[in-house]
């Protein structure tokens, strides 16, 4: 019991932390309880089975390697997130399991953020795509009662971190993350109501970013080269049509937005060194520098 006790602080932080990004707690009627069970834990509503021996991280070890998931206990605050994700919001086909899970992943760096700032809650997302194996698609089958790829939790965390980043207004990402909530209250939905629903909010068409991220394993490759004072550019291993925004450094060491497509494209850089070149980490994307014949070619 005392145990349990000194866990109930955090409890208190982090729901004050969730309330503030998703609105209100779906289930005041009914409470919240953490139940002692002997596995480690699981989401039910109102009642969090809890195992997790009363210590940080998950079972003492913190998946991001960045140290930031010991500052708070993985299993109160990742399946606490399902009473809002996953309790509040159900799917209707285990298909579109990614929208119980990749929320609840990115929960845990919105609760990073709200103990030790912004970038430190940035941090541990990107941290955690160690955790990403790009096996398979995280959207299967419908009507199979399948369920997608274990990347639902690290890359559908890590893809809703990118779109925050894409739409860049954070009043406006915290609008959309509260007014899931409110919208889909005690109903269960299709993912692609998800998607619309934030597409819809943002005022950006995002299908291509959920169907690159949800339903391909290819991860965005930024390709590049820098000729002198010049960047070339363009977006390979991608789905068709997809020309997401990204910043890079263009003006040593400021971050400046670009919108790549699959053609190349070229910009002036200024820049210390082509060393210098950076992509936003923020961005679930990766840089790789090509030669000049491959550039050339269409």
């Amino acid at each position: 019991m005392a145990n349990a006790k000194r866990q109930w602080p955090q409890v208190r932080s982090m729901m004050q932390c969730f309330e503030h990004w998703f609105g209100p707690y779906p289930w005041y009627e009914d409470g919240y309880k953490l139940i002692e069970v002997p596995n480690t834990g699981m989401e039910h509503q109102t009642a969090v089975s809890y195992g997790n021996g009363f210590r940080n991280g998950y079972r003492g070890r913190d998946g991001s390697g960045t140290g930031l998931g010991l500052e708070w206990d993985f299993i109160i605050v990742h399946e606490s997130a399902h009473e809002w994700f996953a309790n509040n919001i159900t799917t209707k086909d285990n298909a579109d399991m990614w929208v119980h899970e990749s929320f609840a992943n990115y929960a845990e760096g919105l609760y990073t953020e709200c103990l030790s700032g912004k970038d430190a809650g940035a941090r541990y997302i990107i941290g955690s795509r160690r955790g990403i194996r790009n096996d398979r698609p995280i959207i299967p089958a419908y009507n199979v009662n399948d369920q997608g790829s274990g990347d639902m939790y690290p890359k559908g965390g890590s893809m809703l971190h990118t779109i925050r980043h894409i739409i860049d207004d954070d009043a406006k990402w915290l609008g959309i993350l509260r007014g899931l909530n409110e919208t889909f209250r005690h109903q269960t939905v299709m993912g692609s109501q998800v998607e619309s629903y934030i597409s819809m909010q943002a005022g950006i068409d995002l299908s291509r970013v959920f169907d690159q991220y949800l339903r391909t394993t290819m991860i965005p490759t930024f390709e590049y080269r820098i000729d002198g004072a010049t960047l070339h550019y363009r977006w390979n291993t991608v789905v068709p049509g997809f020309d997401m925004p990204v910043r890079v450094t263009l003006d040593w060491p400021q971050l400046a937005p670009l919108r790549p497509t699959t053609f190349w494209q070229q910009t002036t850089v200024r820049l210390p060194n082509a060393s210098d070149f950076r992509v936003d980490a923020n961005f679930y994307a990766l840089p790789k520098v090509v030669d000049t014949a491959a550039r050339d070619k269409q």
